[in-house]
C-alpha cells in the first residue's frame, strides 16, 4: 500500500519510506541502494594503515582480499608492539617477481632481486634448488645494532627438498633453516653463531630464532623446540639471501622450498612477542588461503 507517510509492507515511492522496497529520500527499506542514506554512506570505509597503504601501493596489490590482509598484519604486528623492532619483513603476496620482492616495513628498503629459477604465485615464492636465491641487500653488519640481540623468521608452506633458507656467512655467522638433510635426518639448525640443531620431520610451519647475549632460542609455530648458550661471534659483511646461503659472496646450499613470509628483527624477541608474531602472520596466512 502507497501512503503519504510509507507505512505498508510495499510502499516504494512515497515520502518517507518504510516500505520493504523503498526508493526514496531516506530509504529504510530492505533494498536502499538507490536511496540518499545507503549503508555505505551510514557506516564508511574502515581506514586503512599507512604503512599497510604504502606496500600497497608500492606493490600494486589489488586483490581486496590481499589488500585486507595487509592491513590487518600490519595492524597486529603494530597492536603487539612487535612493528617497531622488525627491519624487513617481506610478506611475499602478489603471486608475481615485482610485488613479492618488496619490504613491508620500508618499501624503499630491502627490495629483493631474484635471482635463478624461481616461482611465484599466490603462495608465495619458491626456488628451483638448483641455482635459486633471492638478496635482500640486507646487511646484519649495518643494519642490526648487536650480535647477540637480534631474531629472524621464515613461514614455508610447502617443502621439497632443503638446504639452508635464509641467512649470510663466511663460516657459521647466521643463517636458519628447517628440515635439511646437511645436518642429518629431520633436523633444522639456527646458527647465531654456533650451530644449535633441533628436531624437524616436515619442514613446514612458521619458525623463529632468537639470540639473546649468549643464549640461542627456536620456536615453532609458537612454541619453543630448543634453546642453548654459544659464543658471541660477529656477523659476515654480506647480504642475507633467502632460498639459500650466502657464502662469502657465493650461492651455498639453494633450496627448493616455498616461503611465505620471512623477516629480521633488531631485538631479541621474548617468548610472549614470538608467539604473538606467530598468532598475526598465521591469521595473514589463513586470510589469504595459504596457511598450514
Amino acid at each position: 500500500m502507497a501512503n503519504s507517510n510509507g507505512w505498508g509492507d510495499g510502499a516504494s515511492n512515497n515520502d518517507i519510506g518504510w516500505g520493504q522496497g523503498a526508493d526514496n529520500a531516506i530509504g529504510w527499506g530492505s533494498i536502499y541502494a538507490n536511496s540518499w542514506a545507503g549503508a555505505t554512506d551510514i557506516v564508511g570505509t574502515p581506514a586503512v594503515d599507512p604503512d599497510a597503504q604504502a606496500f600497497i601501493t608500492a606493490a600494486s596489490i589489488t586483490d581486496p582480499t590481499q589488500q585486507s590482509a595487509i592491513n590487518q598484519l600490519v595492524v597486529d604486528l603494530k597492536g603487539y608492539s612487535i612493528w617497531t623492532k622488525a627491519k624487513m619483513i617481506h610478506p611475499y603476496v602478489g603471486g608475481t617477481s615485482t610485488s613479492t620482492s618488496f619490504n613491508l616495513k620500508n618499501t624503499a628498503q630491502f627490495q629483493i632481486s631474484w635471482v635463478g629459477g624461481w616461482t611465484w604465485d599466490a603462495n608465495g615464492v619458491k626456488g628451483n634448488g638448483v641455482n635459486s636465491y633471492g638478496n635482500t641487500g640486507f646487511n646484519m653488519t649495518t643494519q642490526i645494532t648487536s650480535v647477540n640481540n637480534f631474531s629472524a623468521a621464515l613461514y614455508t608452506n610447502q617443502y621439497t627438498a632443503g638446504g639452508v633458507d635464509f641467512g649470510a656467512d663466511n663460516n657459521s655467522n647466521f643463517y636458519l633453516t628447517v628440515k635439511s638433510s646437511i645436518f642429518g635426518t629431520n633436523v633444522g639448525v639456527w646458527t647465531a653463531p654456533n650451530v644449535v640443531t633441533y628436531a624437524d620431520t616436515n619442514g613446514l610451519g612458521f619458525y623463529t630464532g632468537v639470540k639473546n647475549s649468549s643464549t640461542v632460542t627456536v620456536y615453532k609455530n609458537g612454541s619453543q623446540v630448543v634453546t642453548s648458550g654459544v659464543s658471541i661471534g660477529t656477523f659476515y659483511n654480506g647480504n642475507v639471501y633467502i632460498g639459500g646461503l650466502n657464502r662469502n659472496g657465493s650461492l651455498l646450499l639453494p633450496t627448493n622450498v616455498r616461503y611465505a613470509f620471512s623477516a629480521i628483527f633488531d631485538a631479541s624477541l621474548t617468548a610472549t612477542e614470538a608467539a604473538n608474531l606467530r598468532t598475526a602472520v598465521q591469521a595473514f596466512q589463513t586470510t589469504l588461503g595459504r596457511n598450514v
